[in-house]
C-alpha cells in the first residue's frame, strides 16, 4: 500500500534571501553610546552655563513653514537656494521644511507665544538642524547646535555679556584663548549704510567683472556682501581692495562698536577686528562674532552670532531688537578631540554579579535600594560563570563587583571586590545595612 503525501511536502521551499540591511540616509549620523556619553557631557556644562546667566529653555519643532525660513534667512541665501529639505504636506497641501538653523524658529515661537509681552527674553535651545550639502568632516547633513537668543535688549551691553559667556565657556571646556579658539568682530551696521556700502561694493566688483568666479557673478547683485567671504585665492586681491563697511557706518553704529568692544577691552579679552566678517545669513546688523579655531581645516568657525534688531518685526511681530549665536554641537567635540579635552569614560559605580538565577528574588530588591541611594548598578544579565562574569565586571568600567554568591547570600550578605584599586581589599556587608554601605560605594 502506497503512502500518500500532501502536496505541499513534495514542493520544495525557496530558501529565503536574507533581508538586505538598511542603512542611514548619507551625512546623518549616529551617536553611538561610547560618543554620547561625551554629548551629555557638553550638554550638562552647556545648561549649567546659560543657567548662571539667566537664560531660560525654548523648545520649537523641527518642521516650520517653508515661508518661515524664505523671509527671515533671505531668498539669495545659500541656504534657502539650495540647502533646505522642503516639501509638500500631502495632507494639506502645506510647505514644510526641515529647519536649517534655529533663530527663525524661535522668533516665530516669541511672536506666536507674545513672549516678550512682560519684558525681554533669554532663551537658548539645542537640537537637530538640516542642510542638503556634500557631507565632510565638520559639516553633515544632519547636524546639532546650540542656539542661544536674547530679545528685546538694544543695548551694546548684551553684545558684550554674550561674547564673555562664550568665553567662560572655552575656560570650563580647557579651551585656550588665542591658542585653541580666537574671537574675530566687526559691525554691519544698519540697512541705510549697507545700502550705502553695496552701492559702492557693486561698482567695485563690476570694474574687477574678469576676475570674478562663476558664484561672485550670481551674488554680484543679489547679495554682494557675502562675497567678500569668499574663500578663492584668486579673487583674494579683489576682495582686499574692496570698500569696507566700517567706512560707512555713522556715528550711532560706531558709538555701539566702540562700546562692545570697551567691555571686552576692559575683561581683558583679545579679539581681531575684521573688516570682511560679514554673516551667511541676511538678518544680522550691527555686532557681528565668529569664534574660530586652527584646529579644524576649513571648517574653523565654532560658534557665530550677531545682532538681529528688524527680525522680529520682519517675521510679522511688534518691533524689538534680538541678538544670539549658534554653537556647532558636532564641531566643538571635534575641537575638544583634537585637543584632548575630553573626558575619559565613566563606568558604573558597580557590577552585580549573580552566578545563581533562581537568587534574582533575594538580589534585586538590594540593588534597586543601592539606586535609590545614589549608586550606579549594571546587573549581569544572562548567566554565565563566575569567570565569565568578572571578565564583564571588569569590562563595564565599574570600580567594584558586588558578588551575591550562594555562601554569601546564605549569610544575608554582599562581598564587594575592588576592581581599580591595587591597594584595596575585599570585604562583606550585610544586606540588612545597603543604605550605610552605598555611601561608602559612592566615595566622599
Amino acid at each position: 500500500m502506497s503512502s500518500v503525501h500532501p502536496v505541499s511536502a513534495l514542493v520544495s521551499t525557496p530558501a529565503r534571501k536574507p533581508a538586505e540591511p538598511l542603512r542611514g540616509i548619507k551625512g546623518m549620523h549616529d551617536v553611538l553610546p561610547a560618543q554620547a556619553a561625551h554629548w551629555l557631557w557638553l550638554e550638562d556644562k552647556l545648561r549649567s552655563l546659560l543657567s548662571r546667566y539667566g537664560y531660560q529653555n525654548l523648545r520649537t519643532p523641527v518642521v516650520e513653514p517653508t515661508a518661515l525660513f524664505v523671509r527671515g534667512l533671505g531668498e539669495v541665501t545659500d541656504i534657502v537656494e539650495k540647502e533646505m529639505y522642503s516639501f509638500e504636506d500631502r495632507m494639506n497641501g502645506d510647505h514644510l521644511t526641515l529647519r536649517p538653523e534655529a533663530t527663525a524658529g524661535m522668533v516665530r515661537a516669541i511672536n506666536e507665544h507674545n513672549a516678550l509681552y512682560g519684558g525681554p527674553l533669554r532663551v537658548w535651545q539645542i537640537g537637530s538642524m538640516f542642510r542638503h550639502e556634500r557631507p565632510q568632516k565638520g559639516r553633515s547633513r544632519l547636524f546639532h547646535q546650540l542656539d542661544v537668543e536674547a530679545f528685546g535688549h538694544a543695548g551694546p551691553d548684551v553684545d558684550a555679556e554674550i561674547i564673555l559667556m562664550l568665553r567662560a565657556l572655552w575656560r570650563e571646556l580647557g579651551l585656550v584663548e588665542e591658542q585653541d579658539v580666537r574671537l574675530e568682530i566687526n559691525s554691519l551696521g544698519q540697512s541705510d549704510e549697507r545700502l550705502a556700502h553695496r552701492a559702492a561694493l557693486i561698482a567695485h566688483l563690476e570694474a574687477h567683472a574678469d576676475l570674478l568666479d562663476e558664484d561672485a557673478r550670481r551674488r554680484l547683485h543679489s547679495n554682494p556682501l557675502r562675497i567678500l567671504d569668499t574663500k578663492n585665492p584668486a579673487m583674494a586681491a579683489v576682495v582686499e581692495s574692496a570698500p569696507q563697511l566700517l567706512d560707512f557706518l555713522g556715528p550711532a553704529s560706531l558709538q555701539h562698536l566702540a562700546q562692545v568692544r570697551a567691555v571686552l577691552d576692559a575683561a581683558g579679552l583679545a579679539y581681531r577686528l575684521n573688516p570682511r566678517l560679514v554673516r551667511g545669513l541676511d538678518y544680522y546688523n550691527l555686532t557681528v562674532f565668529e569664534w574660530i579655531t586652527p584646529h579644524l581645516g576649513a571648517q574653523s568657525t565654532v560658534c557665530g552670532g550677531g545682532r538681529y534688531d528688524q527680525l522680529i518685526e520682519q517675521l510679522g511681530g511688534k518691533p524689538a531688537p534680538g541678538i544670539g549665536f549658534g554653537l556647532g554641537m558636532e564641531r566643538l567635540l571635534l575641537l575638544l578631540e583634537a585637543v584632548d579635552k575630553l573626558p575619559a569614560p565613566v563606568g558604573p559605580v558597580a557590577y552585580a554579579v549573580v552566578p545563581r538565577v533562581e537568587d534574582l528574588p533575594q538580589v534585586l530588591p538590594v540593588l534597586e535600594k543601592l539606586r535609590a541611594a545614589g549608586v550606579s548598578v549594571l546587573m549581569n544579565a544572562g548567566g554565565g560563570s563566575m569567570k565569565t562574569q568578572f571578565k564583564r565586571a571588569d569590562q563595564s568600567g565599574a570600580s567594584v563587583a558586588l558578588v551575591f554568591g550562594p555562601d554569601e547570600l546564605a549569610r544575608s550578605e554582599v562581598a564587594i571586590k575592588p576592581l581599580r584599586d591595587a591597594s584595596a581589599v575585599q570585604s562583606t556587608q550585610p544586606l540588612a545595612e545597603v543604605q550605610r554601605w552605598a555611601l561608602q560605594l559612592l566615595g566622599p
